[in-house]
């Protein structure tokens, strides 16, 4: 990961892929072409709206998920505390998907949302859009 190499950050969603556009648009918003996004859905529905939300590139299922968090050199993997989970997002997150992300080399930046039955500790409840303006403000460096 030289200082001189375009970071690669990897957003993955599922479902309509509304989280992961937030996030995609925010973070091109903020470092315009400076780093490149891989949009990685559950399915295709998810892919292409994070492509239109202005991914770089996208792919969609498991095998894409798998290959791209595990052999690709991805500095970053992006996406709710669901993408860890297996069977998350309405049983779209395979076991697969959520074992790779979790033992990818990659740093993992989890917002704290999920509609499964989980509740995290000792959060504050505030929109996606601030959750994802918290996320850039604290990594923005990282990510030059």
């Amino acid at each position: 990961m030289g200082k001189n190499r375009i970071k690669k950050i990897c957003v993955i969603d599922g479902q309509g892929g509304g989280i992961g556009s937030t996030v995609i648009r925010k973070i091109k918003e903020r470092f315009e072409e400076k780093i490149e996004i891989l949009a990685l859905g559950t399915n295709a529905i998810a892919t292409a709206q994070m492509l239109k939300a202005g991914a770089n590139r996208g792919a969609s299922g498991v095998n894409a998920i798998v290959h791209t968090v595990i052999n690709n050199e991805v500095d970053f993997i992006i996406g709710t505390v669901g993408i860890i989970m297996p069977h998350a997002m309405m049983g779209e997150l395979t076991i697969e998907m959520a074992e790779a992300i979790a033992i990818s080399p990659a740093k993992k930046i989890l917002i704290p949302l999920t509609q499964e039955n989980i509740e995290i500790v000792g959060l504050t409840y505030i929109p996606l859009p601030h959750l994802v303006d918290e996320l850039i403000e604290a990594h923005s460096e990282d990510f030059k």
